[in-house]
């Protein structure tokens, strides 16, 4: 990789390799596994748009941001290379994954033979809804894959770190959910999220994906003077 870093090559290196290609097809397909439970499970009353997105993008949100970790890292490789191109490809790559996670929603909802009231209740929200949840997962993998060295430990992070502020947040009551990626899918993946469910996703964005991005560049930056000596 060069400094000269663009968009189109932050999206060559995410299939640059056979993992990595593997990595991007397991994300997709751990939606449609959860998708299959979903349609094995429930009983037709239950079988709403709803319920179908809020569990495939829950489940596609836990490996996407491995792939953020990954092009976050092979940053490191240069000293002064600009961050932005990498921010916005792997933003793309996450509004591509979130709208193969509304496809296969959408296809679920369509074949579950649902008999519930309103089963398409509100699928448009769903899957604006399901862009941004996996858009937030993306940019917690970038942050984390900025701040720390080894990216095995970033992507053990991007699951440790929201899943434990979740539950050691959980005695705050409602602030949780203000502040965390899980709770902000449960804010915005429902039948009527309303106006309170958008601003809890807006509120953690900026705090999992805005903030931990700022520190992990300032973070960057104060190491590169280090790797350009090492050099």
């Amino acid at each position: 990789m060069t400094t000269n870093e663009t968009i189109a090559g932050t999206l060559r290196r995410a299939v640059a390799t056979r993992g990595r290609r593997v990595l991007l097809s397991v994300t997709v397909g751990v939606g449609i596994l959860a998708a299959g439970a979903l349609l094995a499970g429930l009983p037709p009353a239950e079988r709403t748009a709803a319920t179908f997105g809020e569990l495939v993008h829950a489940f596609v949100s836990v490996p996407l941001p491995f792939v953020g970790v990954l092009l976050a890292s092979d940053l490191r490789r240069t000293s002064g290379g600009p961050v932005l191109p990498t921010l916005v490809g792997a933003t793309l790559i996450a509004v591509a994954v979130g709208l193969a996670g509304d496809a296969i929603v959408v296809a679920a909802s369509a074949a579950s033979g649902s008999v519930a009231p309103e089963p398409w209740a509100n699928v448009g929200g769903i899957a604006v809804a399901g862009v941004l949840v996996q858009v937030l997962a993306q940019l917690v993998g970038t942050g984390l894959g900025l701040l720390i060295a080894r990216p095995v430990w970033g992507c053990l992070a991007t699951i440790v770190l929201p899943l434990g502020a979740y539950a050691l947040l959980t005695p705050l009551g409602a602030a949780r959910d203000w502040l965390t990626p899980y709770g902000a899918l449960q804010g915005v993946l429902g039948a009527a999220p309303g106006w309170a469910g958008w601003a809890r996703w807006v509120a953690a964005a900026v705090l999992w994906g805005a903030a931990l991005n700022v520190v992990g560049v300032v973070v960057r930056r104060r190491r590169a003077p280090a790797v350009g000596a090492a050099a």
